[in-house]
């Protein structure tokens, strides 16, 4: 019994050691800038993020030979790139990186602070969160995002004279508006003013402070900007102007069932609330502008509070299109120039790179 159990420990460390191997097999090597090669292990985590997000069991043999082009093509681009002197500082990294975390929550968040609400709400480590989402910890996408940045700052740079000579035609514009006028209606909206305080262990004092607020700005002993001022250097509550649609999502965003909504929407402009009480805070609100449904023509604004016009609007929308085309007739045209045995050599290919693929 005991030799049995020695023996099938033995096959099974052996079985590790052949599938770690089979993983470190190479498929290509790029070696424009430097000698750099992608893996079947490599390969096997992309197509498993890109199977995540698709919601597809298992891609074909065809799939993941184009994941496989795109690595290719993503790693010839890079080391073009970095060979012609772009390059992208850890602050400009750390700042987009930033900015998108921020937008998954609505609000500027340090790495710290987003690490600590993905803790909160899942439970989990944010290197496990970010392996789960992309298949990669918070480091190894940082660098994934700082290839990325830099073969898009090289395909920019190249195409840059034609990106910034894009115009669109009036009749361009006026015609986009007339086949998606039905998008370009405005519900009603309302702007108000909120100010919230946190309990953050001391119910008393939020209630307290939150009270002196709303009485002293029921009284006009404050304003709007009075109450932001203080905000900014006590740093004890939030507030600030924002504008409502009514409907279901506005009402979600702001914590509220739909009737609650219609009932702040059936206030004037004017009208300033009692203190409410949440599990989390005080708070009250005022109404400073009301605005009817509508549809917007062109010289109307997209949203009240903005000096945007559907016109621009459409034409600014235009213009990114074109440009993500030319962006997009760039990266083809490069990435084929760059298709060269002097740049690329495929280590597996033809009935062997089948044989890998079959997983």
């Amino acid at each position: 019994m005991k030799k049995s159990i020695i023996v099938t420990a033995m096959l099974l460390t052996g079985m590790c050691a052949l599938f770690a191997q089979n993983n470190l097999q190479p498929l290509a090597t790029i070696k424009i800038n430097k000698s750099e090669t992608i893996t079947l292990g490599q390969l096997k985590s992309r197509v498993e993020v890109y199977q995540r997000q698709s919601g597809v069991a298992n891609f074909t043999l065809e799939q993941k030979k184009e994941v496989l082009d795109a690595m290719i093509d993503e790693k010839l681009v890079v080391q073009k790139a970095m060979k012609s002197g772009v390059s992208i500082t850890d602050s400009q990294l750390n700042d987009y990186f930033l900015n998108s975390l921020s937008s998954m929550v609505g609000k500027q968040v340090t790495e710290k602070e987003f690490a600590e609400i993905v803790q909160t709400e899942t439970g989990k480590t944010f290197d496990q969160f970010m392996k789960e989402q992309v298949g990669m910890t918070v480091a190894e996408y940082k660098n994934y995002l700082k290839s990325q940045l830099i073969a898009q700052q090289y395909v920019m740079q190249l195409k840059q004279k034609e990106m910034e000579a894009v115009t669109v035609a009036d009749t361009d514009i006026r015609n986009s508006y007339e086949m998606n006028k039905s998008s370009f209606v405005q519900s009603d909206m309302m702007k108000m003013f909120l100010v919230i305080v946190p309990k953050a262990g001391d119910a008393s004092a939020a209630k307290k402070r939150c009270t002196t607020l709303h009485d002293d700005y029921k009284a006009k002993k404050l304003t709007t900007d009075a109450i932001r001022s203080q905000m900014e250097s006590t740093k004890a509550f939030q507030s600030g102007e924002m504008y409502v649609s009514k409907n279901a999502t506005a009402a979600a965003q702001l914590g509220m069932d739909y009737n609650s909504l219609l009932q702040m929407f059936s206030q004037k402009v004017g009208f300033i609330s009692e203190v409410q009480e949440t599990e989390v805070d005080y708070q009250f609100y005022a109404v400073l502008e009301k605005h009817d449904a509508k549809m917007l023509g062109l010289s109307d604004l997209v949203q009240p509070g903005t000096s945007v016009t559907v016109y621009q609007y459409i034409k600014d929308s235009l213009i990114q299109q074109k440009q993500a085309e030319l962006f997009q007739t760039g990266l083809d045209d490069l990435t084929k120039s760059l298709r060269t045995d002097a740049n690329y050599k495929m280590e597996a290919k033809d009935a062997k790179l089948d044989k890998l693929l079959t997983w």
